[in-house]
């Protein structure tokens, strides 16, 4: 239950949306500065008119559900609390039957709770998934428009990179230097289909 209601604030909190551009070394091939901005693009998108509206919708949808949980959990506390005040009373066949009741209602209570919670997190990532798309779009004409060639989503750890603009790329640059640095030679295309590839 916790979780379900963790994952519920977590996704639709009012995240400040961060934007900053700064100047940096122009690169090696431009004499234009390169202009960097940040996004935290799933605030964004949260934060959007479609986006809370969505949001919003989805989460009434599952405020039944989520009622029905809490008062299932409120009941397990119940009778788990009845349990051990009475526990010193009762026959060792009573103590064994509402042990049971309890392990099964508890059991069945954990299943619903992660069974909702899969589909909160489901109908909120086809939120996203809708929303993204459109979003990006006009991530990118904002970008060029405002001259930013490179904009980072600080929302993402593992690929932040959003746009970018192609002085932005140094990839070639990197390679050129290291073929300079390592003396090897470009291999030579080959004559013809039947010759063996160069090593």
């Amino acid at each position: 239950m916790k979780s379900f209601v963790a994952l519920a604030v977590s996704l639709t909190s009012s995240l400040v949306l961060a934007a900053s551009a700064q100047t940096i070394a122009p690169a090696a091939q431009s004499t234009a500065p390169t202009k960097v901005a940040v996004i935290a693009f799933q605030a964004a998108i949260a934060q959007s008119n479609e986006g809370q509206r969505e949001i919003g919708d989805l989460q009434k949808k599952f405020d039944p559900k989520r009622q029905e949980l809490k008062t299932r959990s409120a009941e397990l506390d119940s009778l788990a609390k009845q349990l051990q005040s009475q526990e010193s009373t009762l026959s060792d066949a009573e103590r064994t039957s509402r042990t049971k009741t309890i392990g099964t209602k508890k059991k069945d209570f954990e299943r619903d709770a992660q069974d909702a919670e899969n589909d909160y997190t489901t109908a909120m990532r086809g939120v996203f998934d809708t929303l993204g798309p459109k979003v990006y779009e006009v991530l990118v004409s904002y970008a060029k428009q405002q001259g930013y060639t490179l904009v980072l989503d600080m929302s993402q750890e593992q690929n932040p990179v959003l746009y970018a603009g192609d002085s932005t790329n140094i990839t070639q640059a990197v390679v050129d230097a290291y073929n300079v640095k390592s003396g090897v030679p470009a291999a030579k295309a080959p004559t013809d289909k039947s010759a063996p590839p160069a090593h």
